[in-house]
C-alpha cells in the first residue's frame, strides 16, 4: 500500500509524545471518555507532523484520537507507539485500524499493566524501601527513586517498541488489515462484555412466600441467566447514551433515581408479601 503521508515522524516527535504520555495522559479525565482527551493531547506532536498542513485530516484525526480510551499509563506507550506507526505508514485511511487497535489492546494491556506497574511494583519496591529504612539505612530513600528511573526507561522502550511493531504491522500486513481490524474489534467487545459481571454488581432480595415455600426472585433470575440484572442495567445505559440529550453525568443521576425508586418499590412489595 502506498504511503499517504508526505512527512515522516522524527525522533524528536516520538520523544515529545513519550514525555507528554508520562505527565498528560490523565489530563481532562472524565467519565465519558476517561483518558480520551489526554490521549489526543499526548499524540498531538505526531498529528501535527503528519496532518499539520491539512485541516480536514487533522479534524478527522483529532476526533478519532479523542474517543474513549482507558488503560494503565505504563503500558499505554505500546499503544501510542503502534498508533503513530500506523498513521505514518497508512495515513488517515487507517482510522478504523487505529480505533480497533486502541480498543482491542487497552483492555488486555490494562490487566497486565495494573499487575506489573501497580500491584507488583508497589508491593516489592516499597516493601524493600520500608524494610531498609526501618533498619536506619538511608539507602531506603533511594530505592523508590531508582525503581522510578527504571520504570521511566521501560516506558521509553515501550514507546519505541510499539512504534516499530506498528511499522511492521502496517507494511507487512497491509493487505490483511481488515481481518486484523475485525479481530481487534471483537477482542475489544469481548473485554467490555467480560467487565459487565465483574464491575456492575446489582441484585435483589425480593422474595415471595406461599405457604411453606419461599420464592427468591434473584435465585430464579440466576437460573434463567446469571448476572441478568447487571446486563440489563448496562443495556439500558447504552440505550440511554444513544439519545441526543443524554450524557454520562445525566446517566449517573438517572441510575441513582432509578435505584432509589426500585429500592423503595422492593421494600413495599416485600412488606405487602409479608401480609399474606
Amino acid at each position: 500500500m502506498a504511503n499517504t503521508t508526505e512527512r515522516k515522524l522524527t525522533k524528536q516527535d516520538i520523544n515529545k509524545v513519550y514525555v507528554r504520555n508520562l505527565f498528560a495522559l490523565q489530563f481532562g479525565w472524565n467519565y465519558e471518555k476517561m483518558q480520551g482527551l489526554g490521549y489526543a493531547y499526548v499524540i498531538m506532536p505526531a498529528l501535527k507532523r503528519l496532518y499539520g498542513d491539512d485541516p480536514e485530516k487533522m479534524k478527522r484525526a483529532l476526533k478519532m484520537q479523542s474517543s474513549y480510551f482507558n488503560t494503565t499509563p505504563g503500558t499505554s506507550h505500546l499503544i501510542v507507539g503502534a498508533d503513530m506507526a500506523l498513521e505514518e505508514e497508512i495515513g488517515i485511511e487507517s482510522e478504523e485500524a487505529v480505533s480497533a487497535l486502541k480498543t482491542g489492546l487497552m483492555g488486555p494491556l490494562a490487566g497486565v499493566g495494573d499487575t506489573l506497574f501497580i500491584a507488583i511494583y508497589r508491593a516489592i519496591v516499597f516493601s524493600i524501601a520500608a524494610y531498609v529504612a526501618m533498619q536506619g539505612n538511608p539507602v531506603g530513600l533511594t530505592v523508590p527513586l531508582l525503581a522510578c528511573a527504571a520504570v521511566l526507561w521501560v516506558r521509553y522502550k515501550f514507546t519505541w517498541m510499539g512504534y516499530r511493531s506498528g511499522q511492521k504491522l502496517a507494511t507487512g500486513f497491509a493487505d490483511s488489515i481488515a481481518p486484523i481490524t475485525e479481530a481487534a474489534s471483537i477482542l475489544g467487545l469481548t473485554v467490555v462484555g467480560a467487565l459487565i459481571p465483574s464491575v456492575v454488581n446489582y441484585s435483589t432480595n425480593l422474595a415471595f412466600t406461599m405457604g411453606d415455600v419461599t420464592f427468591a426472585v434473584q435465585d430464579m433470575l440466576d437460573k434463567i441467566m446469571p448476572k441478568m440484572l447487571p446486563l440489563g442495567i448496562v443495556m439500558l445505559s447504552y440505550w440511554l447514551l444513544g439519545k441526543k440529550k443524554i450524557n454520562s453525568t445525566k446517566l449517573i443521576f438517572i441510575l441513582l433515581g432509578l435505584g432509589m425508586i426500585l429500592g423503595n418499590l422492593q421494600s413495599m412489595l416485600t412488606a405487602v408479601a409479608g401480609l399474606f
